[in-house]
């Protein structure tokens, strides 16, 4: 198993030129192959340009309330890295070798999260080649969003910095790249330390293979550090577990006092039907479909039409049970994920004849990732739908867009921050459009930015009703603008995120059910307005309808800008 490496140095101005002259390699460095070529993929090659000239110049382009500290952070060096056996996983050991294949995703995975995490704000970034592992050093300038010099704005406490290893790891973990123990107790280790096996293992009476016993002494390093900061994280889990189990036998126990599926009989049905990732067919208020099923509502039963013979039922968690196709401790935890603490006990209580254990909720997993089923789903989104490739590209390599195994593009809903909750599939040899089961949608969504930079502030939202929709309308809209565009209904309307923006649009096509939904959307933002497709019925007919008249310079600023998603 590959973990990240993900290191930071605070730097004043006078420790930045002593740096990069190691990260340059301007002076010598003793454990470094002077045969290998390291590469710079951020920044000009310029040897005469200096790495605190380019500091002090991205400094000035936002005067500075007040003056700067002679002791203020100037710049944060960033060190970024993978065990060896990601780079090497036929022998972890063999130290200064690498898999090209792997050492070419990991290279584009961290330079597309570097440009979508920090912007224009890393002036610098290298790849050194020339050492036992591969790693990354870059250089960013802590500008805040209000464009002041301050470094605690990123990386200041514990909870920023699990942010920054967070925001990292969900780019890594799309090449198969693990992190350590979430909630660990293991200290940060600063960049100097990277390079302490090596400076150690250089006066050994035994050096006989440089990298060889670099590599070795590396692992081993770890691999006891590992082992320490496992045993401490699971003392404190299994302090934890003994908590949880202790509240687990008391809601037993006040099982007995709750109605039987009194609160589950209260529980709105649309709403549990809605969080199932099922929507209303057409304008009839009873009828929702998704998940391949049919199923008509009313006076809190439901009937599924879906399979030969008739299913029905009454309440909240018979709905869920047969919807999700789950057991009794699988429904609990999805009702408390959603509905609270109150729904888990009376669902307890509803079940309470039975021997159930509550379980804290899973978190949601999505479809496979299937590479090789890619072709396919990028041949139905550009050549038949028509969507500009360099959008799709864009949005597959970053992770929001894939093949699962039957073909589905599947679109990636995440919350704000950034974390993975749910997947809508599109099928792409019939007319499939469903929510994934255990899709979270009142926590999670479709969505990217256009334009900006990634500390701009938002000007503009466009919400969309579908994710195809979403890229039609993309690919049509004019503005430079920084821009979110996103797929949300009123139900799961982000309405504290988009309460702020100043400019909101609702994109949705011309449909009857539509009219509620947008007068729904105005009540909460008042300051919404419509925007409605010119041509077509929706924005997809819109795109080819323009795409048929010739207008195809639409397709040729979408190759412009959506390197800025």
């Amino acid at each position: 198993m590959a973990y990240i490496i993900a290191r930071t140095k605070k730097l004043k101005r006078h420790q930045i030129a002593g740096s990069a002259s190691h990260t340059a390699r301007e002076r010598e460095t003793p454990n470094a192959d002077t045969s290998k070529e390291n590469i710079r993929f951020i920044g000009s090659n310029d040897p005469n340009q200096r790495l605190e000239e380019l500091v002090l110049a991205k400094i000035s382009e936002h005067p500075q309330k007040r003056k700067i500290r002679t002791d203020g952070v100037y710049c944060v060096e960033l060190l970024l890295s993978a065990s060896p056996s990601y780079f090497r996983p036929e022998c972890s050991q063999d130290a200064g070798y690498y898999r090209q294949e792997n050492l070419d995703k990991w290279l584009e995975a961290n330079h597309l999260w570097l440009v979508e995490e920090y912007g224009d704000l890393i002036v610098r970034a290298e790849l050194h080649l020339d050492e036992v592992t591969p790693h990354i050093h870059a250089y960013l300038v802590p500008l805040d969003n209000e464009g002041q010099l301050r470094s605690n704005h990123h990386f200041d406490g514990r909870v920023k910095m699990q942010k920054f290893q967070n925001s990292y790891y969900e780019s890594m973990k799309l090449i198969g790249l693990e992190r350590g123990i979430k909630g660990s107790r293991a200290k940060h280790v600063d960049i100097k330390d990277f390079y302490s096996i090596v400076e150690s293992a250089k006066n050994s009476e035994v050096w006989q293979d440089h990298t060889q016993l670099q590599a070795k002494a590396s692992d081993r390093d770890r691999a006891a550090s590992s082992k320490k900061e496992m045993e401490v994280t699971a003392k404190a889990l299994a302090e934890k577990i003994e908590i949880l189990e202790k509240e687990i036998q008391e809601l037993k126990a006040e099982r007995a006092t709750w109605h039987q599926g009194k609160l589950l009989q209260d529980l709105p049905i649309d709403e549990v039907i809605w969080h199932l990732g099922l929507d209303r067919n057409g304008s009839d208020p009873w009828k929702w479909s998704g998940q391949r099923r049919e199923i008509n509502i009313g006076n809190g039963e439901f009937s599924d039409f879906t399979i030969n013979k008739l299913a029905s039922g009454k309440g909240a968690m018979n709905l869920v049970l047969h919807v999700n196709e789950c057991d009794d401790t699988e429904a609990i935890a999805w009702l408390k994920e959603r509905f609270g603490n109150q729904a888990e006990r009376a669902a307890i209580a509803y079940i309470r004849g039975k021997s159930s254990e509550i379980e804290i909720p899973k978190l949601f997993t999505p479809p496979g990732n299937k590479e090789d089923q890619w072709y396919f789903v990028h041949k139905y989104l550009t050549k038949e739908k028509r969507l500009p490739e360099a959008l799709i590209q864009r949005i597959h390599e970053i992770g929001l867009v894939y093949a699962d195994d039957d073909k589905n593009a599947v679109y990636v809903m995440r919350d704000w921050e950034r974390n993975v909750k749910g997947a809508f599939l599109e099928g792409t040899r019939d007319n499939f459009r469903s929510y994934f089961k255990g899709t979270n949608r009142g926590d999670s969504w479709f969505y990217f930015y256009l334009n900006g930079q990634g500390s701009d502030p938002i000007q503009r939202a466009s919400i969309c009703q579908s994710p195809r929709e979403l890229l039609a309308f993309a690919t049509l809209k004019k503005t430079p603008d920084k821009t979110l565009f996103l797929v949300a209904d009123r139900r799961g309307l982000p309405v504290d995120i988009l309460r702020d923006i100043p400019k909101l649009e609702v994109t949705y096509a011309e449909d009857p059910s539509a009219q509620e939904e947008i007068k729904a959307i105005k009540q909460l933002l008042p300051q919404v307005r419509r925007v409605k497709p010119r041509l077509g019925i929706n924005w997809h007919e819109d795109l080819l309808e323009t795409l048929s008249l010739g207008r195809n310079k639409q397709r040729q600023r979408a190759n412009e800008v959506y390197a800025h998603i």
